[in-house]
């Protein structure tokens, strides 16, 4: 990092001079064990039910649907032998997003997408990437829908007995559906595919469009269900968690998001906000008179960055497009490099939390399966999370946690959903 970017992140708040990971995991963590015992948490640590340790049945084929950030997928999915077979894939845009969409409208679009399945099969697996409590049936009741898209009506709405009645209403009686967070189907589809890697420990990461983690938790550390509570796995909603030091682009950017004052850790860290937070921080630096007038003047024309654009400028690509000498392209890259690199660290703290709440890593190997767009492609976000991972996990705490990058996890991990509590 350049001086001059040091100086003018640490003007505005956005630098945290030698971010401790473990000064904040331990915060992290302390929030993270209160939201086990109590509602209110900025980690809302909301149960799946979905047991740990079950064996998922072979040869049946399931429905499965994931409605993303951006895209909605479905398919046929049956588990062959340890693997999962996907068939009959469709993919679309998610409702929402250009415009807003009704409740109604969105189980009737996602009821138009499954219906020619439905003659296959009884059981659905959804795997819903929006904050819901998950019901002791496995049903998820909406809290919010974010990540920019937009379903009017949404929150208290039982997204498994809504889809279920609806096919009911088309003539599909009885369909059972089972609906996961896209981090628990992470998590469950990254320990169907590796069983024979002998990980003691499994979480899930998110880390793209949004930003989410889940974990197994043991039944007697989840106080708030009483004599209700099992071992099963956790969706800990951690875009929630409020307990970070925010600077002046991140209370920006907050304050003209849809929600303001919600999702505080996801506005810091996910790809759908990073572009974001570049495109304002390069505004004022614009304002600053740090960048060149050629340079500004292409600044403020910048309606939208792309977190994929940001990427490029941080790897010294693209450049041409914005900067118009060396001092601007090297304040450029440098900005984005801290961006993801401060997602990395965020994430790294969240990970190391988890991993001291769940003792895990201390005996045997444990996994940390991650997905999203950030983690798979992203030049810069993955290489610092493993090496924070790797110097504050293993050397640290003497902590064996390995991160495992996925890919397409998630329809599997909703198929040994809906298959495993059927």
């Amino acid at each position: 990092m350049t001086e001059k970017v040091f100086q003018f992140l640490v003007k505005y708040g956005m630098l945290v001079p030698n971010f401790d990971v473990l000064h904040y995991a331990d915060a992290m963590r302390r929030e993270m064990e209160r939201g086990l015992i109590t509602e209110y948490s900025s980690y809302p640590m909301i149960p799946t039910y979905l047991r740990t340790g079950m064996d998922i049945p072979q040869g049946k084929p399931v429905a499965v649907i994931d409605a993303g950030g951006t895209n909605f997928r479905r398919a046929i999915a049956r588990f062959e032998d340890g693997q999962c077979v996907i068939e009959n894939m469709e993919k679309a845009g998610m409702p929402g997003i250009s415009s807003p969409a009704t409740w109604n409208e969105f189980i009737s679009f996602v009821a138009d997408a499954v219906e020619e399945l439905m003659p296959l099969t009884d059981t659905i697996g959804f795997c819903f990437s929006y904050s819901a409590n998950i019901t002791p049936e496995i049903d998820g009741r909406v809290n919010c829908i974010d990540k920019e898209v937009v379903i009017n009506g949404c929150e208290g709405m039982l997204v498994g007995a809504s889809l279920s009645q609806e096919l009911s209403r088309r003539g599909f009686p009885g369909r059972k559906v089972a609906v996961i967070n896209d981090t628990a189907a992470v998590q469950l589809g990254g320990m169907a595919k590796h069983l024979q890697q002998g990980y003691t420990t499994c979480f899930g990461q998110v880390s793209g469009t949004g930003t989410n983690t889940c974990m197994p938790v043991r039944g007697e550390q989840i106080g708030k269900l009483g004599s209700k509570a099992f071992d099963m796995i956790v969706n800990m909603e951690s875009g929630m968690y409020d307990g970070l030091p925010l600077g002046l682009f991140d209370r920006e950017l907050d304050k003209a998001s849809h929600n303001p004052g919600q999702k505080r850790l996801e506005k810091m860290t996910a790809g759908v906000y990073l572009g974001e937070l570049c495109r304002r921080a390069l505004r004022q630096a614009a304002s600053d008179r740090i960048l060149s007038l050629s340079c500004a003047e292409k600044v403020y024309a910048l309606e939208h960055v792309p977190s994929f654009l940001a990427d490029a400028w941080a790897a010294g690509e693209a450049l041409e497009l914005i900067a118009a000498d060396e001092d601007d392209k090297a304040f450029v890259s440098a900005l984005s490099v801290f961006l993801f690199e401060r997602s990395a660290s965020v994430m790294c703290a969240n990970l190391t939390a988890m991993a001291e709440l769940a003792d895990a890593g201390r005996n045997g190997k444990a996994a940390v399966f991650a997905e999203g767009s950030l983690v798979q492609k992203n030049r810069i976000y993955q290489p610092k999370l493993k090496e924070l991972l790797d110097r504050n996990l293993r050397t640290g705490l003497g902590r064996d946690v390995e991160l495992v990058v996925e890919e397409d996890t998630t329809l599997p991990g909703a198929a040994a959903a809906a298959l495993m509590n059927k």
